[in-house]
């Protein structure tokens, strides 16, 4: 697989790390699951006599949660890929650092982007932009110009293809300041403060949105304050090599907050309210560090179908709603016997990993190659710590 980078809806490939591909992994099927359940709900199936209601629900509702899982790994990755490549953040090399980006996101962006057009032309039923103030050259303007979630929270959701790219919108706008703010700030000391309040203002930045639904989910600072607590993760693992107890120790936390957030995020709410989403990226960032200072190798054995879900997370996230819609309407039309719908999940699952393995191999892997090998200077990659790209 190439390189060490990866983001939400942008993950570059794999952290041939297994346990950070395995959260990944659990992070993406929760994003098929919750757009899966919008439409088929697993607690209205014959599931709900054999399994309780809560938990079937949970297995739904997580995909937001699920999201900012990804925008921690992202920016742990990503600033740790930077760090390797490097040697500080200091001596980043910001044409470098868009050149991959770039390599990595806008092949299959522009891919899906066209094929999207093609189907609103035609009148494909999901994919037509119908809403007033909406039209397929402003929905187009938006997704490549890192605004979409912006464009949504003014006039309201997009068809489900089109919603995914919201993530996509503050993701990237993270990382055009990130190389800056690296370059201009220098010093590890200068940098830290302004990344330990942005992540912490999580709560706060979330309180703020209260009233408008749309926004709430996908304003800026919220989806930064994730990444940034990824990046600090990334600049505390290169500076710290812990005990091995104080990583498992970090590995228990992580799990335990992470299963309190996905099983029973509704008790966190209740007495933490918006702090609740500090619970989920303080979780994953003790995961993510327990994984880096100690690979979990023996306890992932019968997980590497999961694992590479998260190799392939970008490629499924960008695709996964083509297999959602076409499954919901063979479920519709097989007679949608609601008792009998958890049965289509299983085929929907295969299927979402199969067409992004397709596009992987297709598209992505080689357009990233080609584009890297015309605009990244081998020098970019001398540190031999760093993983071939």
């Amino acid at each position: 697989m190439r390189g060490t980078d990866i983001s939400v809806a942008t993950g570059d490939a794999g952290s041939r790390n297994p346990g950070i591909d395995l959260l990944r992994g659990l992070a993406i099927v929760l994003v098929v699951f919750n757009h899966l359940g919008l439409r088929i709900p697993l607690a209205k199936t014959a599931l709900a006599a054999v399994l309780p209601g809560w938990l079937l629900n949970r297995l739904n509702w997580n995909g937001y949660e699920a999201v900012y899982v990804f925008f921690v790994v992202s920016g742990f990755l990503i600033a740790g890929n930077a760090l390797r490549r490097w040697g500080s953040l200091a001596a980043i090399d910001a044409r470098v650092f868009y050149a991959r980006r770039f390599a990595r996101i806008v092949p299959c962006l522009l891919a899906l982007l066209a094929v999207l057009s093609v189907l609103h032309l035609l009148g494909v039923a999901d994919y037509v932009i119908h809403r007033p103030g909406q039209s397929l050259p402003r929905a187009l303007v938006a997704a490549l110009g890192l605004h979409l979630n912006w464009y949504e929270g003014r006039t309201g959701y997009l068809p489900g293809n089109w919603d995914v790219l919201w993530s996509l919108s503050i993701e990237e706008a993270f990382y055009l300041g990130f190389p800056l703010a690296c370059l201009l700030l220098r010093r590890r000391a200068l940098l830290v403060p302004p990344l330990l309040v942005l992540a912490l203002s999580l709560p706060w930045a979330r309180a703020a949105l209260h009233g408008n639904e749309i926004w709430l989910e996908k304003a800026y600072l919220p989806g930064m304050a994730a990444i940034a607590t990824g990046v600090f993760g990334a600049l505390l693992a290169a500076a710290w090599r812990p005990p091995r107890r104080t990583a498992v120790l970090l590995g228990w936390l992580g799990t335990t907050g992470l299963g309190a957030v996905l099983l029973d995020g509704g008790a966190l709410w209740h007495w933490l309210r918006d702090g609740y989403m500090l619970v989920l990226t303080g979780s994953a960032l003790c995961l993510l560090l327990s994984c880096h200072w100690r690979r979990p190798g023996g306890l992932l054995r019968g997980w590497g179908w999961l694992r590479s879900w998260g190799r392939l997370s970008y490629e499924i996230y960008l695709s996964h709603m083509f297999v959602v819609f076409a499954v919901v309407r063979a479920y519709r039309a097989w007679g949608g016997d609601p008792a009998r719908g958890w049965l289509w999940y299983l085929p929907a699952l295969a299927l979402c990993w199969l067409l992004g393995a397709t596009v992987e191999r297709g598209l992505s892997a080689p357009c990233e190659r080609w584009l890297r090998a015309r605009w990244v200077r081998p020098a970019a990659n001398v540190n031999a710590a760093c993983p071939a790209p």
